[in-house]
């Protein structure tokens, strides 16, 4: 994730859902005034009300679609630039407004989620809003609507998110809780951690594992044999799983990751990003001292300019560095669980995913 920008306030963005919300209610009023209006008004679950502009629009008989491109401010969303695209057709009569996902909107396929199998990925608070901006629009008369969401390119886009693992097929899911994404919130990438737990739970799987990054999942998945809908990709954000699982527990929850971030675990870190702060490397050295290490050795580890710089000088020294680190990762993780009903161990890897130590 590349820094956000420093010269300037960080401006926030729209959810796919609030854009959802406003395509659909530009589909409706020209659905039954047979105009669309130049922008959309749209209120959000926390009483906030934009205006989004149509970036296209087209109507045939009984039918009326219109697109919102999503602008994510400054935050760094997959999803920033894609069109979301409502198109509206009347429904049964009292029917209220029924989804459909059309193409690069995903569909449901495992058990777990907020949607029951089957349904289109749109989440219950889009859902909400969608069909409260068409109630607005519809001025009293009945708001019998068959709603289908769609983005261009969405099945493309999702392959760089965790749909395919949460099981939701097909293309992307339509969310938002708020309506406003807040930059480097990272509200989409804990929605996934929640997510992948429930899914895991919902399938019976006991054992998980959340990895802090691509090689460290696939070593820790070799390591103890684990099926894809036990990975967690918790990046950086080891504080927000565990939180999440000491509500929503499984029997055996694994951290896993290679030899810098757990070093930054081990030192008390619930967040691993670069941002939120960097490793302590006369804390390291102590360790290392502590393992056997002389003063010079020591000396040498507080000078390092990478973790993996002191990894290196403690192998050639016979000293067992990756040991003390999974311990006290250990520590750090079980302070967070706050004695959740789960057994919990650390997976530490090297850089190539060779297993250097676990508890």
């Amino acid at each position: 994730m590349s820094a956000p920008p420093q010269d300037r306030p960080l401006r926030r963005g729209w959810t796919t859902g609030a854009c959802a919300a406003a395509a659909a209610r530009g589909a409706a009023e020209a659905l039954w005034g047979g105009e669309f209006p130049a922008t959309v008004p749209v209120t959000l679950p926390g009483g906030e009300r934009p205006q989004f502009a149509l970036a296209m629009h087209e109507a045939g008989a009984g039918w009326a679609r219109a697109g919102v491109v999503k602008d994510a401010g400054d935050d760094p969303d997959v999803t920033h630039g894609a069109m979301i695209v409502a198109s509206v057709r009347p429904g049964a009569p009292g029917s209220g407004v029924t989804f459909r996902a059309g193409p690069g909107v995903g569909t449901v396929t495992k058990p777990g989620l907020p949607l029951a199998v089957g349904e289109p990925a749109i989440n219950p608070v889009p859902r909400l809003m969608i069909a409260a901006a068409i109630a607005d629009a519809a001025r009293g008369r009945a708001a019998d609507l068959i709603v289908e969401i769609s983005v261009p390119g969405g099945e493309e886009i999702a392959k760089k998110t965790m749909n395919g693992r949460l099981g939701i097929v097909g293309g992307l899911s339509i969310l938002g809780t708020t309506g406003i994404v807040v930059p480097y919130s990272c509200a989409a990438w804990i929605h996934s951690i929640h997510r992948g737990i429930d899914v895991a739970r919902a399938t019976g799987i006991a054992h998980v594992a959340g990895a802090t990054g691509a090689t460290s999942e696939a070593a820790v998945a070799r390591l103890y044999g684990l099926e894809e809908s036990a990975l967690i990709d918790m990046g950086d954000f080891v504080g927000g799983m565990l939180k999440y699982l000491r509500q929503h527990p499984v029997a055996r929850v694994t951290v896993a990751g290679g030899f810098a971030k757990m070093v930054k675990l081990a030192q008390g870190r619930l967040d691993l990003h670069s941002r939120k702060g960097e490793i302590d490397f006369a804390v390291l050295a102590g360790w290392l001292a502590q393992a056997g290490a002389g003063p010079e050795l020591a000396a040498r580890a507080a000078a390092a300019n990478t973790a993996l710089e002191v990894l290196e000088l403690s192998r050639a020294a016979g000293l067992d560095l990756a040991a003390l680190v999974a311990g006290r990762a250990l520590l750090t993780a079980q302070a967070a669980a706050k004695g959740a009903p789960f057994t919990l161990d650390v997976a530490v890897f090297d850089r190539d995913g060779r297993f250097l130590a676990g508890t």
